[in-house]
């Protein structure tokens, strides 16, 4: 066994083994993986291994397409079967909801050159003459669909390492991992230890153990799942061909062909957690007792469609764990707080996504960073506040819900709240509908009284008149937005101008209360966050940016090394913050302080340490609606005292709570883009209008690589787009983000924020095009159905930014 290495892959999963592969296939050939037992012990060797291409998010459709495309090719490059089946698989629409997201993904698919699209009840019919599709309103086919042979799929990952010179260890339990001072880290083995560069955490079940080892806690939780294969069916004897199989997610089971007969799995309401307190060492290729009682309510449902599988024996039941984070995506990436620990931990559709993660991995620890944004996999998506009632909470029900569609702006209530500011029960009692962000509880909306809940669904919701009446009164008097789930960061020292000039793109300001818009740039050379920084002092800076995006943002700034004496601090927990904002703003803050707010006095741009109703806040006149407005950020023992007086000054002006949704409408009228929508590393900044904000003439993190980028024509461009009024109202919907573009039949670029511009009248929609202009017409595919939308040229809401600057 090697004792140093580029990688140690820890588990020989099909996940650990894609990694491998795909590290030695990108060029690392020094790369080792260690398996405590046999490769496909744990979860692997007993998963349905079912495989589709089709996704929710965009990203996830381009890795679950490239794994399906992988596998043919991974047999012919090593000889290995991944015994794959691809007769197609049938996705049915019982319910309107259900029309809608196939009819999405159908034009996600025709965007994205992926193969998937309706065809008629009676072509289903002769694809499977098997199945009853009385009930269902439409059919999608995908031809590629199917599954593959878990055993196969792992070992042709395998023997391709190999073939490329990594190695493999069967039977070597890792007993310790080791970080060192250079970064780098030692782990040990009975078999002897391995100095590497990289610790890959791929152990499956035993994620949770591994991940301790480095002084790690993972927000994980092990379930159990059925199904059962039936025996031999003779209507499927009798076939010359293999069946396609059924993606009946409103009946809430799975089903595809397994030899002669059929196989059918169900993710049942009444969940079993297993292993709570962790996973047993000794645990390899066991499974729990059969419980098919379950899973009763699923099964009758799955013999309501195919009446043969009631007829038919059952042949043998598979009831195994699996793990699952709090939202079930994967936990992916390096840990922002160690140098050189990788995570892959608790993936659900693992044969789905194999080949693409592992690719992903590899480019991440190869090349820097993902081809593809993915921080809805990103482990640091998470943090200490997801601990283990909030994971609990949120596993059960994911796996309870595991086919309910997860709609636009939908806000599952399990688990919560995790974390509360000191202004959470007044605004619960002004009737508050909060949502969740980096564990905050934060106000989407307000209703007429309290404990109101969202409605959910593609088309406009419960929500939709009280936001138009939050954006009016803003617009036309004031509004008070909580902004407390922003990060807040301070610097401060003698090389803090330095340090943020090293970090940023943009020359920090020179001046005692000015600021300035920065982007951070990525390792390939696009948008990886855009912050305000604000010098609040000589040696003394405040900068804002992203919340959910805190940590994920720590890997970057850990990346140039702080000058002696210099600190950098996140005041996100310390400090709340509101927008107050509108034409009245002015006035309504006027009131609760004597410092002058005349833009002679305080103009754009700028901010002060201030005392507002005897409360110190930093002050910063910048405002996300777009209007005249003002950032004021306090200490969080003041927030509610804060928050008291500024609602006791706005009621006299007609001011009042904004919420969340209000503010995106509001920022989409003023054409505004948003970190993890509009900005994110794979968007060159001259594609989203930020070039102009990096300044080349200094040195700065990832220089080289937007240099390299900025010397290219935009591959598109960001644009604001009108839908067309009589298709929203006949559609009765809004884009929301993810919706194709298409103009004159042909695929052009996709929706990333969509609103209602309550205060224009216009329904608004921002996205990536290319091929298209100002002026040009083309259609948003809201609901996966044509809506007319022209290319506006300039915002509708202030486009010259007079009320901004008022």
């Amino acid at each position: 066994m090697r004792d140093r290495a580029q990688a140690v892959v820890i588990g020989g999963g099909v996940i650990g083994c894609s990694i491998l592969y795909h590290l030695a296939k990108l060029g690392w050939s020094d790369v080792v993986l260690l398996e405590r037992d046999e490769l496909t012990s744990g979860s692997t060797w007993h998963a349905a291994a079912n495989i589709h291409g089709l996704h929710d998010s965009t990203n996830i459709s381009r890795i679950q397409h490239y794994t399906m495309t992988l596998y043919n090719e991974l047999e012919a490059e090593t000889g290995q079967s991944c015994g794959v089946f691809q007769p197609g698989s049938l996705y049915l629409a019982q319910t309107e909801a259900r029309e809608h997201q196939l009819r999405l993904q159908e034009a996600k698919a025709k965007l994205y050159g992926m193969n998937f699209y309706e065809i008629s009840i009676d072509e289903a019919q002769e694809l499977h003459p098997l199945v009853d599709f009385q009930g269902v309103r439409c059919v999608m086919y995908e031809p590629d669909g199917g599954n593959v042979d878990p055993s196969g799929v792992t070992n042709a990952y395998a023997v391709g390492a190999r073939q490329r010179g990594a190695e493999i260890h069967r039977f070597t339990p890792v007993t310790e991992t080791e970080s060192q001072d250079d970064g780098s880290w030692i782990v040990r083995t009975p078999k002897g230890d391995i100095h590497t560069d990289w610790v890959v955490n791929a152990a499956g079940l035993w994620g949770r153990e591994v991940a301790a080892m480095a002084g790690l806690i993972l927000p994980l939780q092990p379930t159990e799942h059925q199904y059962f294969v039936t025996e031999t069916i003779a209507e499927i004897d009798a076939m010359d061909r293999r069946l396609p199989s059924v993606a009946d997610r409103d009946g809430e089971y799975y089903l595809r062909q397994e030899g002669k007969g059929l196989l059918v799995g169900a993710y049942e309401r009444d969940m079993r957690f297993w292993a709570e307190e962790g996973t047993p060492l000794d645990f390899g290729h066991e499974l729990f007792a059969d419980d098919l009682e379950r899973i009763e309510d699923n099964m009758m449902r799955a013999i309501d469609r195919v009446p043969v599988v009631g007829e038919a024996g059952i042949k043998r039941v598979i009831n195994g764990p699996m793990i699952w984070s709090p939202d079930s995506n994967v936990l992916f990436g390096p840990v922002p707080e160690l140098d050189g620990y990788f995570c892959c931990n608790g993936i659900i559709p693992g044969f789905s996504q194999s080949g693409g993660m592992g690719l992903a991995a590899a480019q991440w620890m190869i090349e820097g960073e993902t081809e593809y944004d993915l921080f809805g996999w990103d482990v640091a998506r998470f943090d200490s506040w997801a601990d283990k009632a909030f994971t609990k909470a949120r596993v059960q029900d994911q796996y309870a819900h595991r086919f309910a569609i997860h709609f636009p702006n939908e806000e599952r209530t399990a688990g919560r709240p995790a974390r509360k500011r000191p202004a959470y029960e007044t605004q619960r009692n002004l009737g508050a509908v909060f949502g969740l962000n980096a564990g905050w509880e934060h106000p989407l909306w307000f209703a007429d009284a309290p404990d109101a809940q969202d409605t959910n669904g593609f088309t406009r919701q419960n929500w939709w008149g009280p936001v138009g009446e939050e954006c009016k009164m803003l617009r036309d008097r004031a509004g008070i937005i909580d902004i407390s789930n922003f990060a807040k960061y301070e610097c401060k020292g003698a090389g803090a101008e330095d340090w943020l000039n090293a970090v940023f793109a943009n020359v920090m300001p020179r001046e005692v209360g000015r600021s300035c818009l920065t982007p951070l740039i990525g390792k390939r050379g696009g948008i990886a966050g855009d912050f305000t920084v604000t010098r609040t002092g000589d040696d003394s800076f405040w900068i804002i940016g992203s919340g959910m995006a805190e940590r994920y943002h720590a890997r970057f700034f850990k990346q140039i090394p702080l000058p002696d004496g210099t600190t950098f601090e996140s005041l996100t927990e310390a400090v709340c913050g509101f927008n107050v904002a509108g034409p009245q703003s002015r006035s309504l803050l006027q009131r609760l302080t004597n410092v002058p707010l005349a833009t002679e006095d305080f103009p754009f741009m700028r901010s002060k340490i201030i005392d507002l109703a005897g409360i110190e806040v930093v002050a910063l006149r910048v405002s996300f609606t777009g209007d005249l407005g003002w950032e004021l950020h306090c200490k969080e023992e003041h927030q509610a005292a804060l928050y008291a007086a500024l609602l006791e000054a706005g009621r006299a002006l007609g001011a009042g709570p904004v919420g969340s949704r209000a503010l995106m409408s509001l920022r989409v009228e003023k054409g505004y883009g948003s970190w993890s929508r509009e900005y994110s590393p794979e968007y060159w900044p001259q594609e989203v209008g930020l070039d102009r904000l990096c300044k080349m003439q200094k040195d700065f993190l990832n220089k080289s690589a937007v240099a390299d980028v900025l010397q290219n024509a935009p591959r598109e461009e960001l644009v604001l787009l009108q839908l067309d009024e009589a298709d929203v109202t006949t559609s009765n919907a809004d884009a929301t983000g993810g919706e194709p573009i298409f103009k004159d039949g042909q695929g052009i670029g996709r929706v990333t924020s969509g609103a209602y511009g309550y205060t224009v009248g216009m329904s608004l929609a921002l996205g990536y095009v290319k091929g298209a202009g100002t002026g040009d017409q083309v259609e948003v595919m809201v609901l996966g159905k044509p809506h007319k939308a022209t290319i506006l040229h300039e915002p509708p809401f202030d486009p010259k930014g007079h009320r901004l600057r008022a």
